[in-house]
């Protein structure tokens, strides 16, 4: 163990020896299992079942505190941020690997993690080292319990402190961020970026953001700030709406891809890609030619669209850009839990969709790219989620379905998910109280040509990734 040495020389007593002191400051963890157990011990509003959105459970000044403490690490970079109800890890992830294949050094914030916490804070696509995690932890942990007897910062808090810290340990010339829960409150807003992306907007988490499209497009909104431009996606016109006259408000350009950026995309197949979509986007400043997209389904290609937006306004701000390594960078792309395949045979494929407008892109996705006689999903969500929504999604692209639950404690019963499925599609189904279960009963089942696909939560697809590695 490290130790830091203060010696304090005590005066010199007349007939006395001269005598020194000796304090010993001690780091307060040895290991990075006392200090993953720490940080997992902060209140997580991640598990939480009955989560109250207001400014006492997420408190910027709280964020803003705890970061004053550690030197606001998050005022050292230059930043993206990103928020949106579906393709923000995506969007993210994209971005971050057009920029480092431009000779950047690139930071990327996303949650949630499918496997290893480390994925969340990444550095040219590097997670987190261990020994990196556990001196961070060491460093910001004064600070947390100063905090602490005010208001104790929560575990997402403590993590995107860390993030900020690690970024600017590594010399990141930027950071693409994204958003955890909303925008208005989230811990990440309380930067300032160079520019702002709004992914698709679409129902989730409404007992925290709202019911109405137009108040989760509000609380989205709350990252723009004043003269920050601003790169959305086509909406539903009432979230457009709200987005525009929030981007006035602050007085911040908005730009939308489709419309106010010429923008196109297409699918097709080739012998040495397979089936996959390429996008076109032209500015004043960049002509982005058929590009290919890395990740299937045209939702990706609407992502990839915006990554490829908010590359432009960051090309305005300074930021040397060129075609050809931003292709090389965009190849590169490789994102877990986002149809991934982790079994040939039988073949198995994960995603973490997780609302109803994400259930029917992937069920779009997996009828245009991957070829099946029949497909049987294993379904797990959390009671949080719209059930009824994703079940409603379900029912157009799964032949079979075996509901089951996932190692979440907000995961809603099998047999409840069962009852609302038969009565929304009026067709069978099966249940089975595991994971384990669930894929014994898909393998009894799975013929040579068909498909297991594995979604609705990702805590569920972190827990099938998991067992297939170890496999």
């Amino acid at each position: 163990m490290v130790r830091s040495v203060t010696k304090t020389r005590k005066k010199q007593a007349k007939g006395h020896t001269s005598k020194t002191a000796v304090v010993v400051s001690r780091k307060p963890f040895k290991t990075y299992d006392e200090a993953i157990k720490y940080l997992f011990n902060r209140t997580n509003y991640e598990q939480e079942k009955h989560l109250r959105y207001n400014v006492d459970t997420f408190n910027l000044k709280r964020m803003e505190h705890l970061l004053s403490r550690v030197g606001n690490p998050h005022t050292k970079i230059d930043t993206v941020h990103i928020a949106g109800t579906k393709g923000k890890g995506s969007t993210a992830t994209m971005l971050a690997n057009m920029l480092e294949a431009n000779g950047y050094k690139v930071g990327l914030y996303t949650s949630p993690h499918v496997v290893n916490l480390h994925e969340r804070i990444m550095v040219n696509s590097e997670m987190i080292s261990r020994t990196a995690m556990l001196g961070l932890l060491n460093r910001i942990y004064k600070a947390v319990e100063t905090v602490t007897k005010t208001s104790a910062p929560t575990f997402f808090e403590i993590m995107t402190a860390l993030a900020f810290m690690h970024f600017v340990d590594s010399k990141a010339d930027v950071a693409v961020i994204e958003t955890g829960l909303g925008g208005r409150l989230d811990s990440t807003n309380v930067i300032k970026p160079k520019v702002v992306g709004i992914t698709n907007l679409s129902f989730d988490h409404q007992k925290q953001l709202g019911s109405t499209i137009e108040e989760i497009a509000k609380e989205k909104a709350g990252i723009f700030k004043q003269g920050v431009p601003i790169v959305t996606v086509q909406q539903d016109p009432n979230a457009m709406r709200v987005l525009r006259a929030q981007a006035a408000a602050v007085k911040a350009p908005i730009s939308v891809t489709g419309v106010d950026i010429d923008f196109s995309h297409r699918f097709e197949t080739s012998s040495e890609h397979g089936p996959h979509n390429r996008v076109c986007l032209t500015t004043p400043t960049s002509k982005f030619e058929h590009f290919r997209v890395p990740l299937l389904g045209i939702h990706q290609a609407v992502n990839c669209g915006l990554a490829l937006a908010m590359l432009d306004k960051l090309k305005g701000c300074g930021f040397e850009i060129d075609n050809d390594k931003t292709v090389s960078g965009l190849a590169k792309v490789k994102l877990s839990g986002r149809m991934e395949m982790i079994c040939e045979d039988p073949r198995i494929l994960i995603d973490g969709a997780h609302n109803a407008a994400s259930i029917r892109a992937l069920m779009h996705a997996i009828g245009q790219s991957i070829p099946y006689d029949s497909m049987i999903v294993i379904f797990g969500c959390n009671e949080d989620k719209d059930a009824a929504g994703m079940l409603q999604e379900l029912q157009f692209g799964a032949d079979k379905v075996i509901f089951t639950r996932s190692n979440s404690l907000k995961a809603m019963s099998p047999d409840e998910l069962a009852e609302k499925y038969i009565a929304i599609s009026g067709k069978m189904c099966q249940t089975a109280s595991s994971l384990g279960e669930a894929l014994r009963l898909a393998k009894n089942a799975v013929g040579k040509e068909d498909l297991v696909c594995i979604t609705g939560s990702f805590y569920l697809i972190g827990q099938a990734k998991v067992r297939f590695q170890a496999s």
